[in-house]
């Protein structure tokens, strides 16, 4: 607990120095301003003020080079047709606000015994405390054929896991008269894992409301043994596969694209392959850390960051004064915005702590996630869990495990708005909405 024992040392009553001074060291700096990265930048700035102990203007950094920041649980509304792309797209240096130091680059390097990190540039940035929320990166050429076919508008293959290609799956739905609609879903980790679905159904409905249903047939191929990962909503949406009947091939993984004969290959358990002919093809692509993170000493075998899963704080003791939330952390939970309006104030709290008194608070993230999933038009499966795949319900005596409107219509209508206007200036803390959690 050395880092933690200096970070703490370096308190000075009832206001931590400025470190405007001196360009290249900060209290805080976080790497990656996608969602994690600026709910908590913020939370940090507001929770050390809230303590009457503030920061300075520019004590915590932002590091990313991005010129836009995307809300991408968005995209499945593009691809449904009930939103303009543009909506999930705004500049990222219009979201950082001033008090907050915004540098445009990347992390080449990362030098945790140093506390310190080395841009892209060449620059060597120190720090009293770390975040890493870095997101995970989209391996779209890990699958031969694949981005010739995303830019081949003739091609019928989309994605919603990207602003580039998310109009082109709604595209695709409106132009298909008849035929075979095939969606997939990977192996390993994914952003949101029922994502490959809801566009799905998405898709099956549109499908039935404008007299195409019973010209095309519409198949899920999936490397995941089941239809979720939570027993409760598995069996509740193999039940509409069935009663849709939606073609079910799991552990069934795409590892091949052709295009130009509109054949889709799938790997199957027993390491055979099967050919697939679509006439629409949409993809959820693998995933996985980001390169420049995978061989850096602060992340484990898989290549994520190495935190504790209640506290979000590295596990090396030696490295005390790292946390990391979000896509790119080692926390046993599914990759969602939901999970990090969770994991944000917990961190925050945590790493405040550590600050303050060289120890963590009694702070503790239980795993929660959310997996709002579209079943259709005006009708959605509210998925909300916890560690160990136990259901944690917000509305529970509604029955979560059957679609709804109001659901539909959180997603449809309230996320979006609240996202730009609270989750990422660092005010919504999830099912808490707009109260930062009390901790003991």
């Amino acid at each position: 607990m050395l880092a933690a024992r200096r970070l703490a040392s370096t308190y000075s009553g009832a206001r931590y120095a400025s470190t405007s001074a001196s360009s290249d060291r900060f209290k805080v700096i976080v790497v990656g301003a996608g969602s994690g990265g600026l709910a908590v930048a913020n939370q940090i700035y507001d929770r050390f003020r809230a303590a009457g102990k503030s920061l300075n203007n520019g004590d915590v950094a932002i590091i990313d080079a991005a010129e836009y920041h995307y809300y991408q649980p968005g995209w499945t509304l593009v691809g449904s047709g009930l939103r303009a792309k543009t909506d999930t797209r705004r500049p990222l240096a219009s979201l950082i606000p001033k008090h907050i130091t915004h540098l445009p680059e990347n992390v080449k390097t990362f030098i945790p015994d140093k506390s310190s990190i080395v841009t892209t540039s060449g620059r060597n940035l120190s720090y009293d405390a770390l975040v890493v929320a870095t997101g995970l990166q989209t391996n779209w050429n890990s699958i031969p054929g694949l981005s010739e076919a995303l830019v081949d508008s003739s091609s019928g293959v989309s994605s919603i896991y990207s602003y580039d290609t998310c109009d082109k799956v709604w595209s695709d739905i409106e132009s298909l008269r008849s035929g075979n609609a095939v969606f997939t879903q990977p192996a390993g980790i994914i952003k949101c894992a029922g994502a490959p679905q809801k566009i799905m159904w998405m898709a099956w409905d549109r499908f039935q409301k404008t007299g195409r249903g019973k010209n095309i047939k519409v198949d899920f191929y999936t490397a995941t043994p089941t239809m979720f990962s939570v027993k409760k909503y598995s069996e509740a949406l193999d039940a509409i596969r069935v009663k849709r009947d939606v073609g079910g091939h799991f552990q069934h993984n795409l590892v091949k694209v052709d295009s130009t004969n509109h054949k889709a290959t799938f790997k199957k358990q027993d390491g055979s392959t099967v050919d697939v002919d679509y006439t629409t093809l949409h993809v959820t692509p693998p995933m996985g850390p980001l390169d420049f993170i995978k061989n850096s000493p602060i992340v484990d075998s898989a290549g994520w960051v190495q935190v504790d899963q209640g506290t979000m704080q590295h596990v090396k003791p030696e490295f005390s004064n790292i946390f990391a939330l979000g896509d790119c952390s080692s926390l046993p939970t599914s990759k969602t915005a939901a999970a990090i309006t969770a994991q944000a104030p917990i961190l925050t709290e945590n790493l405040f702590s550590v600050m303050d008194t060289g120890k963590v608070a009694n702070a503790k993230y239980d795993g929660y996630t959310s997996c709002p999933l579209l079943t259709g038009y005006g009708e959605l499966l509210l998925a909300e869990f916890k560690y160990g795949l136990e259901p944690k319900e917000t509305f529970a005596w509604m029955n979560q495990g059957k679609p709804n409107r109001f659901f539909y219509h959180l997603k449809k209508d309230v996320f979006l708005p609240a996202y730009w206007q609270f989750m990422v200036k660092g005010k919504w803390f999830g099912s808490n909405t707009l109260a930062r959690p009390k901790f003991n």
